[in-house]
């Protein structure tokens, strides 16, 4: 159907694409963002603008349609697509004739990138980054897709025929065009509308999630389902808390005889963490895991490093620690955190940055991680090199497709059979392999590093601190937990403006901005509910590890701020992004309202708000606190065992809600009281908590703490724990035994 213009005249589409003409070197209007993705593209010949009001303001008043590119800085096909079309004067051109064209930072703006993946999926059923969407000058999209390339390629049509094609739709079809981004917008509101409430969901529930989880474990390879392989760490640590209760129904995994629900349940995760730590989705040097592994086998990663990817396999591994007291898994935690500290961590300010990019330049891909034979013969001795090559499978044919000769370093045999084949002792072996490791990784540093995205997000942020101050309690690494509340101080200080001005997105932008920038309310992001949630949680976890009552408060500020912004009291449950202000205008796909159930790819909000609700309610008495969590998860009830391992955030929401409540209060600062926050630990489980007092902190407690804690205070002495389940306290024990044996019965 072709649509005319009121001349009555067929458009038509500019097609000189000759570069003459072109001002190149001239900044487009990217050169005032503080965003590093958006900065990148400075220079490129696309008259780029930034996410808001002027650029939609001129798509209206040149009716053009949109150009949307949504990417990441540690996002290689991003990176790719740039070199390609929008570095090419030619495809530019096109671009700027016929288009306003929006570039977004999909970690700066995760509320726009979540309905355009959403539009896009609906289109093309397939959605990442970059995302590529054409979108009327309202916003709402009519097409879209992800990489094209420059020409037409493997059944891809090139980027130029795309947009050419695009530009002529909206021209000459605009009924046609009007009419499919119509149904865009209302698939985006179906699919977000979670129309599945359900009553009083309960441990059947959860018992289904959990099955849903173990039938999709591979048992050959760990993780769950085939390539690519995510790490699903909500999925991770439903099974680890599975793992240790008492149960009697089967199930028959892969292979496996048919076998308790927490026996699969420990077999799986075991058999997960030991593969993935085993694999090349870990840096054998560094420490910290890349993104997600092309294949089954977690050995060819996506090399991007992501600060909430390692928040939450260091907590998994943490976890494992405590459930299944395997030292092994604590070293990887431990490591995991030498790479945090030496890389994604502000050592001054305080403060987690968000990623590392995959490449130093768009030549390398994966070059700085990986090894050929002869890179590692010229690094290492024979004797070294005779080990190494054994135990990280280095060889003269490796692992990558675009160059045979690199091998990513995993790990191949037990290190055990590596000493008997070489006829050296174990501990020859592992001094031997010691020092190959730091010599590979000493000449690593001296190549080209791929960039560090240095902005400070709060959300991200708060992972990595509830992670630390988890790590730092567990593993008994004081030096982590205080630069836990280093970050969290930076973070409530800087983001934070109290319940007038709410949560900021951003504590700070990279290197290249000076702190008055980063405070520039120009540049001010407004908090998701992610980013209030999160950071509630982390104050609450720095309550718990410290006893100062500051941080309970501010995480109390935190949920009322995040009510009130973002809870449907009609509805139930929790929208992302804030209630729409009177004679507020929200452009593009924001005006669709959307309550994230689904992990992707950080735990969901909502069944993270509730869990914070729980928390909080155990500790103020507020039985509406209570009501909120369930009535939260109420909302999704009746469609979240489709979601799968999509939803675990969801099913360790509900499992906290169905099981009592145990809370360990210790109190004391000698070495009985460390003894007994270490017995208090060793045992994760999604619905216990520990508290650490100091005797001068009982004057300032939550208020059902109040009632209970200083009267015990004043008929014991010295240090002593109380366990509480339910709404019941016991009495005060000061051995660790007696600690032990209760919470034996208790969990």
């Amino acid at each position: 159907m072709n649509e005319t213009q009121s001349s009555g005249q067929t458009a038509s589409v500019q097609q000189d694409y000759s570069a003459d003409g072109m001002e190149n070197g001239r900044p487009n209007a990217l050169a005032s963002a503080a965003s590093g993705y958006l900065r990148s593209a400075i220079h490129q010949p696309v008259d780029w603008m930034a996410w808001g009001e002027a650029a939609f303001d001129r798509a209206l008043k040149e009716d053009k349609p949109i150009l949307l590119d949504i990417g990441a800085v540690w996002c290689h096909w991003c990176h790719v697509m740039d070199r390609e079309s929008y570095e090419d004067d030619a495809t530019a051109r096109i671009i700027n004739e016929n288009f306003v064209a929006i570039k977004v930072d999909r970690d700066e703006r995760p509320d726009v990138d979540a309905r355009y993946q959403a539009a896009v999926s609906a289109i093309s059923g397939q959605g990442g980054w970059p995302l590529t969407a054409f979108l009327t000058p309202e916003g709402k999209p009519y097409f879209g897709g992800t990489y094209f390339p420059p020409e037409d390629r493997h059944g891809r049509p090139s980027f130029q025929r795309v947009l050419l094609t695009m530009a002529e739709a909206f021209l000459n079809r605009r009924t046609e065009v009007n009419e499919s981004a119509g149904s865009v917008m209302d698939a985006i509101e179906h699919n977000e509308s979670f129309s599945g409430r359900a009553g009083n969901p309960g441990p059947e529930l959860v018992e289904k999630m959990v099955m849903s989880a173990l039938k999709s474990v591979d048992m050959r390879h760990g993780g769950f389902g085939g390539q690519p392989k995510f790490p699903h760490s909500s999925a991770v640590d439903l099974l680890i808390d599975v793992a240790s209760r008492a149960a009697t129904t089967t199930v028959k995994l892969t292979g496996q005889a048919a076998l308790t629900v927490p026996e699969a349940a420990k077999r799986a995760m075991m058999l997960t963490l030991d593969k993935m730590a085993q694999g090349g989705t870990y840096d054998h040097l560094a420490g910290g895991f890349h993104r997600y592994s092309v294949d089954e086998h977690w050995l060819v990663p996506h090399f991007e490093k992501m600060a909430y990817d390692n928040s939450e396999l260091l907590k998994n591994y943490v976890h494992a620690y405590l459930a299944f007291g395997e030292e092994k898994f604590a070293a990887v935690a431990r490591d995991m955190i030498r790479w945090m500290d030496e890389w994604l961590s502000d050592r001054e300010l305080g403060g987690f940055y968000a990623s590392q990019d995959a490449d130093f330049s768009l030549d390398d891909d994966g070059d700085h991680f990986t090894w050929t034979w002869d890179e590692a013969a010229e690094v290492l001795t024979a004797e070294e090199l005779a080990i190494a090559s054994v135990y990280y499978d280095i060889g003269e044919i490796g692992d990558m497709q675009h160059n045979v000769a690199k091998n990513v370093l995993h790990v191949k045999r037990r290190l055990d059979a590596v000493a008997r084949k070489a006829g050296v002792s174990l501990e020859e072996a592992q001094e031997l392999l010691d020092s190959a490791k730091r010599k590979l990784y000493a000449a690593r540093l001296a190549r080209p590093t791929p960039y560090v995205d240095k902005t400070i997000y709060v959300g991200w942020n708060a992972m990595c601190i509830s992670a630390y101050l988890e790590a730092g309690r567990a593993l008994a690494m004081p030096e982590v937990r205080t630069f836990a509340l280093k970050s969290l101080d930076r973070v409530l200080d800087v983001a934070w403006g109290g319940a007038q001005n709410g949560l900021a997105h951003v504590v700070a932008y990279g290197e290249q901005w000076e702190e008055d920038d980063k405070r520039n309310d120009k540049l001010r992001v407004a908090g998701v509910l992610d980013d209030y949630v999160f950071l509630g949680h982390a104050a609450l976890d720095a309550w718990e590890s410290t006893g100062e009552i500051r941080y309970y408060q501010s995480a109390t500020e935190l949920m009322e701020s995040a009510l009130e912004r973002f809870f449907d009291s009609d509805g139930g449950a929790f929208f992302d992004t804030e209630k729409v202000a009177d004679g507020e205008r929200r452009l593009g796909a924001l005006v669709t309202r959307r309550k994230p159930l689904q992990d992707s790819p950080t735990p969901a909000g909502n069944p993270i708000a509730a869990t914070l609700l729980m928390r909080l309610g155990e500790l103020n008495g507020r039985l509406d606190y209570a009501e909120k969590a369930q009535e939260t998860l109420e909302t999704f009830a009746g469609v979240v065992e489709h979601f799968g391992l999509y939803a675990a955030t969801y099913a360790l929401a509900l499992q906290r809600m169905v099981r009592e409540p145990v809370q360990v209060c210790v109190i004391g600062d000698d070495e009985n009281a460390a003894a007994l926050e270490k017995a208090a630990l060793a045992r994760y489980a999604v619905n216990k908590r520990v508290v650490r007092f100091e005797r001068s902190q009982l004057a300032t407690l939550p208020p059902i703490l109040a009632t209970t804690l200083p009267r015990l205070n004043s008929n014991t002495e010295g240090s002593f724990a109380v366990l509480c389940s339910g709404h019941t306290c016991q009495p005060p024990v000061e051995s660790v035994d007696a600690l032990i044996e209760a919470l034996g019965r208790s969990l």
